[in-house]
């Protein structure tokens, strides 16, 4: 059995918590999953994570728990765990890069800061201009994973986010291993992965938020192919334990 966690605070005015278990259940002629929602909260604690083949972080920021967050994309890189992380699960995975791969132990996310001033520490910055609503191009780096799964060099995605990171710190994480993969038309940056991983992708775009519903985006295919391959593996250690 596939297991995949999806780590968010599921709330019927959040339109990709409607889609995501929908579109996971189109792919279950085709996969063995069976899904489970971890809210924040409870992901705080690392062990609220263990045996699961897939980890999604889905949208519906700000958190209950940012620390929940951030320890879900954390289990999931340090543990090569299969990760997909949309929207504010973006954000929160360049946040627990910046704070655990990078160093940046100060790392904010402004949207949890409103009402302080400007921080130098603000990794996640409040967009010039909302993308809640937009539906917009992204152009996609030759040889990555994003450009494998999507099969072109360029897709148009939907957005429903005010946050993204913010450019003064992206050669920070660049350094330190994280590829950025999807620009928009005027070079902000909307994916990033880790290329050493078995499959690690986060996107500000929503791929949940494409189509009818009826049919499932080709990263998300690809994700659960990944936590597939992953239990696949799994399974065949244990026999062999």
């Amino acid at each position: 059995m596939n297991r995949i966690a999806l780590v968010g605070d599921r709330s019927p005015a959040v339109r990709a918590h409607h889609r995501i278990p929908a579109l996971l259940d189109v792919l279950r002629d085709d996969e063995d999953i069976d899904v489970y929602w971890i809210p924040t909260r409870d992901a705080e604690d690392p062990a609220a994570l263990r045996g699961f083949d897939g980890i999604w972080l889905v949208p519906g920021s700000p958190y209950r728990s940012p620390e929940g967050g951030v320890t879900a994309a954390q289990a999931a890189r340090l543990g090569g765990i299969p990760f997909l992380g949309t929207c504010g699960g973006f954000q929160h995975a360049m946040l627990e890069f910046a704070r655990h791969a990078c160093g940046f132990t100060g790392a904010r996310h402004a949207e949890y800061a409103e009402g302080e001033e400007e921080d130098a520490d603000d990794l996640i910055v409040e967009l010039a201009c909302s993308l809640a609503g937009h539906e917009a191009a992204v152009e996609v780096a030759p040889g990555s994973l994003i450009e494998r799964l999507v099969g072109a060099s360029r897709t148009v995605e939907r957005y429903h986010c005010s946050y993204g990171i913010a450019d003064a710190h992206l050669q920070l994480l660049s350094a330190h291993g994280m590829r950025f993969t999807g620009r928009d038309e005027s070079g902000a940056v909307r994916a990033a992965e880790l290329p050493d991983h078995p499959f690690y992708l986060a996107t500000l775009f929503q791929p949940e938020l494409a189509g009818d519903g009826t049919d499932t985006h080709p990263i998300i295919r690809g994700f659960v192919a990944a936590a597939s391959a992953a239990q696949a593996s799994r399974s065949v250690r244990t026999s062999m334990a």
